[in-house]
């Protein structure tokens, strides 16, 4: 089996995706003005139209309305995305915060409210978890 994407139903697919190359840096790929996906070297956030829920079950998805995911991001430097995030984001949650199991963690939420979290591993046991 491969984890291939997170998919994120939104009323606004344009606004959400600017929202995420902004804060990822990553160019969206958009297969129609409905569909795009931000694909990173781990795995791909896939941000669709609520156009498109029909398609799979009318009513099964309802955007802005998610209360129990958190995206998270592996970013080399937390502290330093904090300040580029800064000129951006509205809703923080927390401030980069060094967390029990060894991640420094920053919380914030996207404008359809989903929490996102960018880390970064700091201690000795989280680093050799992730490899960097």
């Amino acid at each position: 089996m491969y984890f291939a994407s997170v998919r994120v139903i939104t009323d606004d697919v344009a606004r959400l995706v600017e929202f995420y190359e902004k804060a990822t840096g990553v160019r969206a790929s958009w297969a129609t003005e409905d569909f795009a996906e931000i694909g990173t070297e781990g795995a791909t956030l896939a941000i669709g139209s609520t156009r498109t829920v029909p398609l799979f079950a009318p009513g099964s998805a309802r955007p802005a309305d998610n209360h129990s995911m958190i995206i998270e991001f592996l970013v080399d430097d937390v502290d330093r995305v904090y300040e580029n995030l800064a000129g951006f984001v509205t809703d923080f949650v927390n401030k980069p915060t060094t967390m029990p199991w060894g991640n420094r963690s920053l919380l914030f939420r996207d404008p359809d409210g989903t929490l996102v979290n960018f880390f970064t591993p700091v201690t000795p046991e989280a680093v050799a978890k992730f490899g960097r």
